[in-house]
């Protein structure tokens, strides 16, 4: 049976010299690509709108706001800086069979948390560690997708866990802290159907905000339902359903990808197959006058139709949940970056033509492929009376195919050129890779 304190138990006994060298190494590279990720999504419009709401609230504080030398209470931080993170849908996923939770959304919360307690890095990154390895396993033992909650439902434990344990919590406080994050914050699933809006890019930071919340309620001394798992009417009977979680020494980091292209999830593995048969066959992407697609049912369920048309496309929130529109894109300009989200961009006629001539199916043998670890596409272009074809497995970033430091990077230096130069850059690359070394007041020293 899975409790609060179960998961107490394993965060508070797992140490720093508990995480195997390639687990530490994974772990800085997933911070690497969330601050990346975060610098590029300074200045959108959603993202300026959470900055101006937190900052309103906040007169001073300890924790910083990334992107400024301003700083606010840890819950605010949090709000802001996992709004970076999450909002352009560049972020990492853990790939269970029916659960695509983002661990990236943990990371801000245990980062200004670790600033309230003046963590070092081998602190900081163990309770990463906590918070990626709790978000993995509920993933995979506990989905609650088709249960019409949304994934951020384990965000909210996840990064309670991740923060209570930078905080230092005790056991109780830290099963407080779960209680409370788990009782008052589940998040339902219209998030992510019909017509999709800006709330989807900031839901995961609206949990984490939550979580760390919790978490300074139970340092404070605050009693929560300790038994919300297993208690009457608890998480298992309403959410759910029955589960058990055998946790490791964080090593469900090695399950996570990150994405190569700006785009959701499930779509990478096709958006990589349309890009390379195009330049190929040396397509002219006018001349096409059909894309199909063959998938697993959780891309045709999320971004391919199967919870409301995605083929009415007019903002970046519903561009980078449609399969039509990422696919017709990246067909026409070769690449799915920030660019390809711009508003000018989605509403051009080239490509509002062509995203309606994209056909989406799911294919059962590649559901059961995607259940078995891969992440399939089938795709077809019909061109003048030809039919090209592609099958893909997976991309790179996949977790059988990770992204190396030198690809992250090139990926975080295309996320903060325009705003850090080449020396700051390096300086910050540096302090993640030898985390271990340093400490989070350096660390978010350099997020000015």
């Amino acid at each position: 049976m899975t409790t609060t304190g179960e998961i107490a138990d394993f965060a508070l006994e797992l140490s720093y010299d508990d995480l195997s060298e390639e687990t530490r190494d994974a772990l800085k590279r997933r911070i690497l690509d969330s601050l990346g990720i975060a610098v590029g999504a300074m200045g959108w419009t959603t993202t300026e709108t959470v900055r101006a709401a937190v900052e309103g609230m906040n007169e001073d504080g300890r924790c910083r706001l990334w992107g400024s030398d301003r700083r606010a209470s840890a819950p605010d931080a949090t709000m802001l800086n996992t709004a970076l993170v999450r909002y352009l849908d560049y972020m990492d996923s853990y790939l269970a069979p029916d659960e695509t939770p983002h661990p990236s959304d943990n990371v801000a919360a245990v980062v200004a948390c670790g600033e309230l307690a003046d963590a070092s890095g081998e602190e900081l990154l163990t309770a990463i560690g906590v918070a990626y390895e709790v978000q993995g396993q509920l993933g995979y033992a506990a989905p609650v997708r088709d249960k019409g909650w949304d994934h951020v439902t384990h965000t909210v434990v996840s990064a309670a866990a991740g923060a209570a344990k930078v905080l230092d919590l005790d056991r109780e406080q830290f099963r407080n802290a779960v209680g409370i994050a788990a009782t008052a914050h589940n998040a339902l699933r219209v998030t992510r159907t019909g017509g999709i809006n800006e709330w989807k890019g900031v839901a995961s930071a609206n949990a984490a905000r939550n979580a760390v919340y919790s978490a300074l309620l139970a340092r404070e001394g605050l009693d929560g339902p300790v038994d919300v798992f297993e208690g009457q009417k608890g998480w298992k009977r309403v959410i759910s359903g029955e589960f058990e979680v055998e946790f490791t020494p964080a090593e469900r980091v090695h399950d996570v990808m990150a994405k190569k292209y700006v785009a959701e999830t499930y779509a990478q593995s096709a958006i990589e197959a349309v890009i390379e048969l195009t330049a190929e066959e040396d397509i002219d992407p006018t001349d096409i006058d059909a894309i199909r697609l063959d998938t697993f049912a959780g891309a045709k369920l999320i971004i391919g139709g199967g919870e409301g048309s995605r083929y009415e496309v007019e903002t970046k929130a519903q561009a980078d949940h449609s399969l039509p529109y990422m696919l017709a894109v990246a067909a026409l300009d070769g690449e799915v970056t920030t660019a390809q989200y711009a508003t000018e961009r989605i509403q051009e006629d080239d490509v509002q033509r062509l995203l309606q001539r994209v056909e989406v199916e799911e294919d059962p043998e590649l559901t059961r492929r995607f259940e078995a670890g891969e992440m399939p596409a089938v795709v077809e272009l019909d061109v003048g009376g030809e039919t090209y074809r592609v099958e893909r497995d997976g991309f790179p970033g996949h977790p059988d195919d990770p992204m190396t430091w030198e690809q992250l990077e090139v990926k975080f230096e295309s996320m903060t050129r325009e705003r850090y130069d080449e020396e700051h850059r390096e300086r910050i690359v540096e302090t993640v890779r030898n985390l271990g070394d340093a400490d989070v007041a350096g660390l978010v020293a350099l997020l000015d």
